[in-house]
This record gives structure tokens, sequence and C-alpha cells, in this order.
């Protein structure tokens, strides 16, 4: 009876202990699963509905409930921060840090603040401890690109482009930030681009054009001088040219060029144009403006594209409506690039209608023969070694040279730039 009663005690404290053991752990997951069903909540009303808000005052009590639930305060971070909160969303990342967060998340919700307030110094020295603890994340990578682009250090946006691209050589903002990085990695560059084009019917004799160009990048966007050099209907030319390419916001930037030329008919006289320029979000780019050229009179172009990189592809529309008093005439060009290693290393893709005033034809806009009809399609290759840039391609073009009659012109491009 003594023994019976005895494993009846050791039983019932056995029993006791497992209670005591059991009863947190029960407790702690109520407080999660609440916690849990209050975090979804705050996401939906701040994904779904944009209510930051209802958002914060949800995440908050989710964490009245599990404190130390690190993805509740890093998403209160984020909505403080898209509230236009900066100071409340600080003050939750540094919280964090002071509990030694080392979670991906955190580091880039964090850098993304002070990113986003123009805060670099602090973005950066936030990305530097997030990849000493994640050295092949992707995402920190990619903001550190982006962060020292904006700072204007291209050198090391260019080098954080490279490493997302080893992580991921399909990462599109990565490929998107940079063909725009490679235009101010090198402050000057020297380029020659020669063209010629063979005609079965439309003329006799072949055409040349030479282009050499000297390219300065300054603190507010790239300047160009070009001189050009043509041979066409066996007669020479040249023309001067200037580009300028300014800087107006992260996303804006504008295209200001003109050229001068005494040799009317191989070139136009004068030729002015104006673009704005729009890095837009989910990288997707667009161009609106106008080509104006004078021969014996002025020929006014309006131009807009509209661009888009996916992945390694770079795929682009473009459209040069040309009005007059009895009709608009209309070009269309599409292209599609496939970048390899890098932004200067792609193949290249066109087929379009028209003539667009930067082609080495645009001297057969003086006699109107835009508005008769022209197929064209093409194809280009640019490598790169070092910093050193070649280039070759091939455009075909049949085009209505007079109504009811067609001819076919064949072109071979090769350039190259130095840059230093």
């Amino acid at each position: 009876m003594i023994n019976h009663l005895t494993s009846m005690k050791t039983y019932f404290g056995y029993l006791v202990l497992l209670v005591l053991v059991l009863l947190p752990l029960q407790i702690y997951a109520q407080q999660n699963a609440s916690a849990d069903e209050l975090f979804a909540k705050a996401r939906t009303a701040a994904f779904e509905n944009k209510d930051y808000a209802t958002s914060i005052s949800l995440a908050k009590q989710a964490l009245e409930t599990a404190p130390d639930y690190t993805d509740i305060s890093i998403f209160l971070g984020r909505v403080y921060t898209w509230n236009k909160d900066p100071e409340s969303a600080r003050a939750v990342f540094e919280d964090l840090g002071r509990k030694n967060i080392k979670d991906e998340d955190y580091f880039i919700a964090y850098a993304s603040l002070e990113y986003w307030n123009d805060r670099y110094s602090e973005a950066k020295e936030i990305i530097s401890k997030g990849l000493s603890s994640h050295p092949q994340s992707e995402a920190l990578w990619l903001l550190k690109a982006k962060v020292e682009y904006a700072d204007k250090n291209y050198i090391e946006s260019e080098k954080a482009i490279k490493a997302v691209l080893a992580i991921n050589p399909k990462n599109t903002e990565a490929n998107s930030l940079a063909v725009r990085v490679h235009e101010f990695t090198y402050k000057n560059a020297l380029s020659i681009l020669y063209n010629y084009s063979h005609f079965d019917k439309q003329f006799d004799d072949d055409w040349h054009v030479v282009g050499l160009s000297y390219k300065r990048v300054t603190p507010i966007g790239a300047v160009i001088i070009r001189g050009n050099y043509a041979n066409k209907f066996a007669e020479d030319g040249t023309q001067i040219e200037l580009e300028a390419y300014p800087r107006l916001s992260k996303m804006f930037y504008l295209y200001v060029g003109g050229a001068y030329s005494n040799d009317v008919g191989l070139f136009p006289k004068y030729r002015t144009g104006v673009s704005l320029n729009a890095n837009l979000p989910k990288s997707f780019e667009a161009e609106i403006g106008y080509r104006q050229l004078y021969f014996s009179k002025n020929i006014w172009m309006y131009t807009a594209s509209v661009g888009k990189y996916y992945k390694n592809f770079w795929f682009n529309i473009r459209t040069y409506i040309t009005p007059d008093n009895k009709n608009i005439s209309h070009s269309y060009t599409g292209t599609v690039r496939y970048y390899t290693k890098s932004a200067q290393d792609y193949f290249g893709f066109q087929i379009g209608t028209g003539i667009s005033p930067e082609e080495n034809r645009n001297n057969l806009l003086e006699n109107e023969t835009f508005k008769l009809k022209t197929f064209k399609i093409g194809a280009e290759y640019n490598f790169s070694l070092k910093a050193n840039m070649f280039s070759v391609g091939t455009m075909y073009y049949n085009q209505e040279y007079l109504p009811n009659q067609k001819g076919n012109q064949f072109d071979i491009t090769l350039g190259y730039t130095r840059k230093f």
C-alpha cells in the first residue's frame, strides 16, 4: 500500500512538472497565434488597402502580445517608412540594432529607409554590416549599387552591380542600372564610327560616313562633341555636333543636342533636339521630345519611346511623328538587346518602318522621301575588352524612293570607343 502511494505521488509530481513545462509553451504559442493573426491583418491593411495608420496600430498590438517577434518589428519599421515617418521608423530599427538582430530583411529595411531619405553614408554603413553577415545577399548588393549610384560613387556602384550579377546574371534591376552607371564610370571617351551604305537602284554611288567624337562626364552629366565627314553622291561634306545629357534628379535627365553643316544636302544646315528622359520604377524608361532639321525649310519631328528591362533583355519601341499641312508621317522602330557579361556587351536586333533623324540617311528627309513606304531590319553586336569597346552592325532597308518604285539599301557600321 505504501509503495502504491509512493508511486502515485511520483506520478503526480511528474504530471505537475509536465504541466509547469508545457503551460508556458502553450501560452507562448497562443500569444504567437494571436500575434500572427494581427500581423496578417496589419499586412492586409498596408499592402492591399494602403491604410498605414491602421497597419501600424495592428502591428503595435501584435508586438504587445509577442514583443520579441522580430518580423513584426521589421515590418513596423517599414510601414513607418512608407507613412513618411522616418523618425519613428529609425527608432524601431535602432531598437532592433541594440538587440543585435542579424536578419537580412532588417538590414534591407533599415538601409532602404536611409537611402530613401538621402542619408547615403548611414545607408552604406548599415549595408556594410548586413553584407558582413550575408555576403551573398543579392538584395543587399543591389541596394548598395543604388546607394552608391545616387551618391555619385559610380566605380563602387559598378562593383556592387557585378556582385549582384555574379549571384544572379538575370537580375533585371542590376542590368538596368548597369547601363546607366556605365555612362559615368570613365570621365573621358574617344569614339570613331564608320558607316557604309550600298544602293541597288536609288543611287549610283555608295555612301561613306565617318564620325569622330569626344565625350566628357561632368558633375551634371555627359557632354559630347562630334565631327562627321560624309561622302554621298560622290561629294564630300562635314558636320559638327554638340550633345549634352544633364541630370535633373534621380529619375529624370535631359537630352539636348544641336548640329551645324555648311554642306546642305549631305547634312541638314541646322539640327536641334531636346528630350526629357525618365528612369521609371519596375525597370521601365521613357522619353518624349522633338527633333528639328533645317535644309531649305524646317522639318519638325516629335519623338516618344518606351523601354523595359527584363532579366538580360532590353525592349524598346520608338516613334517619330512628322506633321505637315496635308498629313502626318510616322516612323516606328522596335529594338531588342540581350546583354551578356556587362552593359557594354550585347547582341541587338532592330525592325521598323520609316526614317529617323538620327540615321545617316537623314538627308533624304529634305526631299520628303520619308513620307513613302520604308521597311528596315538589322542587327548589331557590341563587346568590350577592359576600357576598349567595339561594335559591328548591319541594316537592310527596302524603300519606296518614288511612288510605286522600291529599292534596297545595305548598311554596315563599325565602331570603336576608348574610355579613360
